[in-house]
This record gives C-alpha cells, sequence and structure tokens, in this order.
C-alpha cells in the first residue's frame, strides 16, 4: 500500500512540472528549430502594457498600448506618434477613432483584438521597448537583433519556465 502511495505522489508531483500554471507575456524566435522562451510575468492584477520604438524614418516615438484580455488574447488600444508620413496612419479605418491634440496623433481601436503578433527586431541603433507595470525591457538588449519572434499571452510550466529566459526590466 505504501508503495502505490508513494508512486501516485511521485507521479502527481512529475505531472506538476508539466502542467502551465504561470501567466506570462511570451517572446518565442520564429523560424527556428529551438527557440528560446523569452517571457515577462504578468501579475493578477491585469494592467495595460506598451511596445515603445523609434520610428527609423522619422526619428520620433511611437507608443502602441495593448490590454490582456480574459481569454489571453491581446487588444490593441491604441498607438500614439507624431507624424503622419511613411508608414504611420493618416486617416482612421474602420473600427478606429484618430485624434491630434498637442502634436500627438491618437489612432484608437474599436474592437482590434489579437491571438498573437510576429515582433521584429531591427538592427537599427534606436530603441525597442515593451512598458509593463512601470518597468521597460529593452528588446534589443534582450532578444536578437534581425530576428522575428511570435508575442503571444499564454501560460507555462515549471519545466518550460526552467528552459526559459526570464527578461529583467531595468
Amino acid at each position: 500500500m505504501k508503495k502505490i502511495i508513494a508512486t501516485c505522489l511521485i507521479i502527481m508531483l512529475i505531472s506538476l512540472l508539466f502542467i502551465p500554471m504561470w501567466t506570462v507575456f511570451v517572446f518565442t524566435e520564429t523560424r527556428n528549430e529551438n527557440p528560446v522562451l523569452h517571457y515577462i510575468p504578468i501579475s493578477e492584477e491585469k494592467e495595460d502594457f506598451q511596445i515603445i520604438f523609434t520610428h527609423s524614418i522619422h526619428l520620433t516615438d511611437v507608443i502602441e498600448s495593448y490590454r490582456v484580455e480574459d481569454t489571453k488574447k491581446i487588444r490593441l488600444m491604441s498607438m500614439k506618434y507624431s507624424d503622419v508620413a511613411i508608414g504611420m496612419p493618416s486617416y482612421p479605418e474602420e473600427g478606429q477613432k484618430l485624434n491630434y491634440q498637442d502634436g500627438i496623433y491618437t489612432l484608437q481601436y474599436d474592437d482590434a483584438v489579437l491571438q498573437n503578433f510576429t515582433l521584429y527586431i531591427g538592427d537599427v541603433d534606436y530603441p525597442l521597448s515593451f512598458k509593463y507595470k512601470n518597468k521597460m525591457f529593452d528588446l534589443k538588449k534582450n532578444l536578437v537583433r534581425g530576428k522575428s519572434y511570435l508575442f503571444e499571452v499564454k501560460k507555462i510550466s515549471l519545466v518550460e519556465k526552467m528552459k526559459g529566459v526570464r527578461l529583467n526590466g531595468r
């Protein structure tokens, strides 16, 4: 009887290693047979997050704001920028609103929800940051320039957590 109980306990403990329990932001390199999982833990109280980058042509900051839905999907909330030339919207499309105030354009999205998206880490010397809970994560420092990463919100197991790389903000 003790052997059966011990065996059951061992099986339960081992299975706990593989049960996804931690909700995280995940950056997984694409086009790689053995991608390393880079992650940022998400706290219980949900907060919006931003991706902040310097536009390589305008040399002005662009701030994209997102929210994590209960379904682990990603809601695009808004994009703020100061120049509408190359690559930046100058008018809203269906389901969007564009406001201009104090030299800043704010493009708001009514219902833009994504399962994931691909983020390219350009090999240019302009900032690319991820901001969450007032903490900045330098993506150019922590990820490989010239590579693409699938960004998503998901639960990971203890084994995935130990094999992955936790991004530390400043």
